[in-house]
C-alpha cells in the first residue's frame, strides 16, 4: 500500500490498510479467514521490519501468514457456543492460544514448535523470530490414545479414559511386570484384572505414531534445522508419564511438557498442560482490549465475549 504523505510516517491506519490487503486472497467458497498474521514488514523495498510506526516511506508490504478453516465447521462451533448463552468475541486457533499461555519470548524467538494434543487432533504451530511462520492440524489425539485402550483390553471407553488418565505410560520398560490393577468391564459389576505395562504397550504405539506424524511435519515445513528451542507438548495428554522421554528419542530435539505461565488465582488446577488454550484464550482476550486494530482482527461474530471476560481478570 502507498503510504500517507506527512511527518508522522507509517501509522496504525496504514498497518491496517496493508493488512486488509493481504487478507483478501482469493480462498474457496467453503473456507472462511481466522487469521492473518504479519511475519514481517517491508518498507521501500528494506525487508525485516516487525514495527513500521513512525517510519517514512512510501510504500509499505507486509508478508503474512493466513490460517483458514472449513467455513460449515465454524459457523456450528459458533452456535454451538453460543446455545450457551455466551456471545464468540474471535476465533483463535488453538496451538496459537496455547503458545500465549505456554511460551516464553525467548523460545518464539529463537525458534519452537509448539504441539497442542486435543481430544481428536494434534495443533501446531511453529514460531521463529517471534512470529508464527507455519501451522498445521495433524488429525490424530487423545481420542486415540482412550479408544486403542478400549479395544485392546476390551474395555468401555469410559473405563478407557479412566485407565489411560490413572495408569497411562508411554515406556513400558520403565513399568513393573507385575504391576496390576482392576477395572469395570462391560458386563455390569465385572472387574478385569490387568497389567499396567500392556496398558504402556498400547500407548506406547500410539505416542510414536503422534511424534512420527509431528516429525513429518517439521520437516514438511522447511524449518527443522531452525529450531534450536525444540518442542513444547501441551494439551492433556501431554501428561502421560513418559511422553517428555519418548518425544525427545523420536523427534532427537529439546522437548518440555508446557504449563500455563503467569496465571493468578486458581494456580493449582489450572497449572496443568491440559488448561494450555483454555488459559491461553483468556490471556489472548485480555490483550486484545489494548492492541491496535491491526493485531486484534476481530470477527464480525460478535464482541461481547472479551468484554466478560476482562470482568474476571485481575486488573
Amino acid at each position: 500500500v502507498a503510504v500517507g504523505r506527512g511527518d508522522r510516517g507509517v501509522t496504525f491506519e496504514d498497518i491496517d490498510r496493508a493488512m486488509e490487503a493481504a487478507g483478501a486472497v482469493p480462498i474457496p467458497h467453503n473456507r472462511q479467514v481466522i487469521h492473518v498474521i504479519p511475519r514481517e514488514y517491508i518498507m521501500d523495498g528494506q525487508g525485516g521490519v516487525r514495527d513500521p510506526v513512525g517510519m517514512h516511506g512510501f510504500r509499505l508490504e507486509v508478508e503474512a501468514h493466513i490460517i483458514t478453516g472449513s467455513a460449515t465447521a465454524l459457523q456450528n462451533l459458533v452456535k454451538c457456543v453460543e446455545g450457551l448463552g455466551v456471545s464468540v468475541d474471535e476465533l483463535v486457533l488453538a496451538p496459537l492460544a496455547a503458545g500465549q499461555a505456554v511460551l516464553t519470548e525467548t523460545e518464539r524467538e529463537m525458534g519452537v514448535v509448539l504441539a497442542d494434543i486435543g481430544g481428536g487432533t494434534t495443533d501446531l504451530a511453529i514460531f521463529i523470530d517471534g512470529t508464527v511462520l507455519y501451522t498445521t492440524v495433524i488429525e490424530v489425539g487423545g481420542n486415540h490414545f482412550t479408544n486403542d485402550l478400549s479395544i485392546g483390553l476390551r474395555l468401555p471407553f469410559e473405563s478407557a479414559e479412566e485407565v489411560k488418565l490413572k495408569h497411562g505410560h508411554v515406556l513400558p520398560a520403565e513399568v513393573r511386570a507385575e504391576e496390576s490393577f482392576a477395572v469395570r468391564s462391560f458386563g455390569g459389576e465385572a472387574q478385569q484384572q490387568i497389567f499396567r505395562r500392556e496398558v504402556a504397550n498400547i500407548l506406547e504405539a500410539r505416542a510414536e505414531e503422534v511424534f512420527d506424524l509431528i516429525l513429518r511435519e517439521i520437516k514438511r515445513s522447511g524449518y527443522d534445522g531452525l529450531l534450536p528451542a525444540g518442542l513444547v507438548l501441551c494439551g492433556g495428554s501431554a501428561q502421560l508419564a513418559g511422553m517428555s522421554e519418548l518425544g525427545k528419542k523420536v523427534l532427537n530435539m529439546p522437548l518440555r511438557i508446557g504449563q500455563p505461565r503467569n496465571l493468578q488465582g486458581l494456580v493449582d488446577q489450572l497449572a496443568s498442560p491440559a488448561f494450555a488454550a483454555s488459559a491461553g484464550l483468556l490471556q489472548w482476550g485480555e490483550a486484545a482490549s489494548w492492541a491496535p486494530r491491526h493485531r486484534r482482527r476481530k470477527s464480525s461474530i460478535g464482541r461481547r465475549l472479551g468484554n466478560w471476560l476482562r470482568n474476571f481478570l485481575p486488573g
